[in-house]
């Protein structure tokens, strides 16, 4: 019987501390949001631009891209610039300007170089530490015949467009359950 009775007390003992720690612990102060380096970033999205290949003094194909940023947003509160408008200007400068991408050797494109590249352009020209970190979204190539030969209407089968940068694939739906 003495047995019994320890081991009732025991047991609401243990029950009650826990219960007492999960309280204690469910209604702790949380951590302030403004100390993550994460909650003081706003990703500003970028538009799809296309930006031509001149080669030869004629166009060559085109490249399509798509970047984003993650942007400080404190820095962010007082600024009047259209920010789309000036990544578009910067991409067009780092891509055929700087001819940071060659079609030729494109095994030799790096893509952390090319997001440097662009945060550092970035940030100069927004005078601070706006950028924190790009994103490339998309960056493909076109050539110049894919092209007019999809704007034709003509029926030939278009290639795929080059991908410069590869994206992470989308998660697959679970196959359906046979019956």
């Amino acid at each position: 019987m003495i047995k019994l009775v320890l081991t009732g007390v025991w047991v609401c003992a243990i029950t009650l501390a826990s219960v007492y720690f999960s309280v204690y612990l469910a209604t702790a102060p949380a951590p302030a949001a403004t100390d993550s380096k994460q909650s003081a970033l706003e990703l500003v999205k970028g538009e799809t631009i296309t930006v031509p290949i001149i080669g030869n003094g004629a166009i060559t194909g085109y490249f399509l891209g798509r970047v984003s940023f993650m942007m400080n947003k404190d820095m962010l509160k007082g600024v009047t610039l259209p920010l789309s408008e000036m990544t578009t200007d910067e991409l067009f400068s780092l891509l055929v300007g700087n001819k940071m991408v060659d079609i030729a050797h494109i095994k030799s494109f790096d893509p952390k170089a090319f997001r440097e590249e662009i945060k550092k352009g970035m940030n100069e020209r927004l005078g601070g530490e706006y950028v924190a970190d790009v994103m490339l979204e998309q960056l493909d190539y076109l050539s110049k015949e894919e092209v007019k030969e999809s704007s034709a209407g003509q029926p030939k089968k278009v290639g795929k467009p080059v991908n410069i940068v590869e994206t992470a694939p989308a998660a697959e739906a679970p196959a359906p359950a046979a019956h």
